[in-house]
């Protein structure tokens, strides 16, 4: 009997804990600053539950939604565009064609940037006493002139004997 009261107030203890968070706790487990909570709660973004004297108090799920905002400012959305991610009570309500859309825009953005890092790589191994004067190094500047990022090969790089 005296087991079950302790398991039954541990458990009381447990619960409370997993209920709400202070805001201290909520943003060393976000790794965010308190300042960036209350900015999020003032763009309707996530919402306290009440106070611990003049300390904010968040439920659980906060910690979710603050993961899902993290999600998407890394994907490049913006503030405005997360918010419409939440629906009533803060449960997430994801528009599946904004996400398919992102996602292909992400695509672009990998394919451009590995075009870059390409480019820049052949520069660094270059033979060609003047970048201007390699027909690869051309073809990588008529490329981005053009906004085209293909898939190139490297010539002159270390792992190829290859020379223009």
């Amino acid at each position: 009997m005296v087991l079950n009261i302790i398991g039954f107030v541990i458990l009381l203890f447990d619960i409370n804990d997993f209920l709400s968070k202070v805001v201290a706790e909520v943003a060393k487990k976000a790794h965010v600053a308190t300042s960036t909570l209350r900015f999020y709660e003032e763009k309707g973004l996530i919402k306290s539950i009440g106070r611990q004297g003049l300390r904010r108090q968040y439920a659980k799920q906060v910690l979710e939604q603050l993961a899902l905002i993290a999600l998407g400012r890394a994907a490049g959305f913006s503030l405005d565009e997360i918010a419409h991610m939440f629906g009533e009570g803060g449960q997430p309500e994801l528009d599946r064609a904004m996400l398919a859309e992102k996602a292909d825009q992400l695509e672009q953005m990998t394919k451009r940037l590995h075009f870059i890092s390409e480019g820049l790589k052949h520069a660094a191994v270059c033979p060609a006493e003047n970048h201007m004067q390699c027909p690869t190094f051309q073809k990588f500047l008529k490329s981005a002139i053009a906004g085209e990022y293909p898939a190139m090969p490297l010539p002159h790089s270390k792992k190829s004997k290859r020379t223009d």
